[in-house]
C-alpha cells in the first residue's frame, strides 16, 4: 500500500534529487568541460558534437524545472530518453561506474529515477503541475 499522506513528499524529493543532479551535470559540461570540450568528447564517443549544446541545455532548464516543478513529468519523460542515450555510451563498460570509462549502472539507475518522477507526477510544493500528463 502506498501512504497517501507521504507519498507527495516522496515524489518531491526523488523530483528534487533527480533536479539538483541534471543541474550540477549540466553546470559541468558548461563550465568545466566548457561547451566546446563537451562537443569534443561527443564526436570521440561517436555523437555528433553540436548535439552536446541542446544535452547542455536540457541538463541545465529541465533541471531547474524539476527543482522548481514546472512540468515535471513531461521533462522526467524526456530525462528517461536522455539518460538512457547515455547509458549506451557505457554498456561496454561492464556494470561498475568505477570501471575504465564508467560504467552503466549509474546512468542507467537515473533513467529509472527519472521514469518513477514522469508515473509519480510532481509531488508537493510544484509551481505548475503537471499529474494530469
Amino acid at each position: 500500500m502506498i501512504d497517501t499522506r507521504t507519498a507527495p513528499y516522496a515524489a518531491f524529493v526523488m523530483r528534487l534529487a533527480l533536479g539538483i543532479m541534471f543541474m550540477a551535470h549540466g553546470l559541468t559540461k558548461v563550465f568545466v568541460f566548457t561547451p566546446a570540450g563537451t562537443a569534443g568528447f561527443f564526436e570521440s564517443i561517436g555523437f555528433p558534437g553540436f548535439l552536446a549544446y541542446p544535452v547542455m541545455a536540457f541538463e541545465v532548464i529541465g533541471g531547474l524545472m524539476l527543482v522548481l516543478g514546472v512540468y515535471s513529468r513531461w521533462v522526467a519523460a524526456l530525462a528517461v530518453v536522455q539518460l538512457f542515450v547515455a547509458a549506451t555510451v557505457h554498456f561496454g563498460n561492464g556494470w561498475s561506474f568505477t570501471n575504465a570509462n564508467g560504467g552503466w549502472e549509474y546512468p542507467i539507475y537515473l533513467s529509472v529515477t527519472a521514469l518513477v518522477v514522469a508515473l509519480l507526477g510532481d509531488g508537493v510544493f510544484a509551481a505548475k503541475a503537471s499529474n494530469k500528463a
